[in-house]
């Protein structure tokens, strides 16, 4: 069995790759930033109004939930129906586009689902919804 008595060499990483996509980049970055010059130098009188806050995002949906003895929630706060019809009709003149997500219990009677849906017909919410869990039927 014949013993090795030198070193073999050490690779060398070839940087050759790596300095050409660095070069290329710097390259496109020097590139990139001369095309927003043109945009500052327009000569544009931009109109000016006073600073009144953020504007309002849309609201999420509010959430009405129809218990097995017929008690309502509206967003986890119990509301007679006049009450889901009051908040609602509220709520519907800060955002016109309302959403409502109305869950009904499985066990319960769906004539107090459709109460609710009503309620939310006379507030004059169009944006309605009604939560089901799917099941596999296999």
């Amino acid at each position: 069995m014949p013993l090795k008595t030198h070193l073999d060499e050490q690779p060398t990483m070839n940087m050759t790759p790596m300095i050409d996509v660095v070069f290329n980049l710097i390259i496109f970055f020097m590139v990139g930033t001369q095309f927003t010059d043109p945009e500052r130098n327009i000569e544009l009188q931009v109109p000016r109004v006073a600073d009144r806050g953020a504007l309002t995002a849309a609201p999420e949906r509010k959430l009405i939930n129809v218990y097995r003895d017929g008690v309502l929630t509206l967003d986890r706060e119990q509301v007679t129906l006049d009450e889901l019809v009051a908040k609602l009709a509220a709520a519907r003149k800060q955002y016109e586009d309302l959403g409502v997500l109305v869950r009904g219990d499985a066990e319960g009677r769906f004539q107090n689902v459709a109460a609710a849906l009503n309620a939310c017909k006379q507030a004059g919410v169009r944006e309605l919804g009604i939560s089901v869990q799917l099941t596999n039927l296999e």
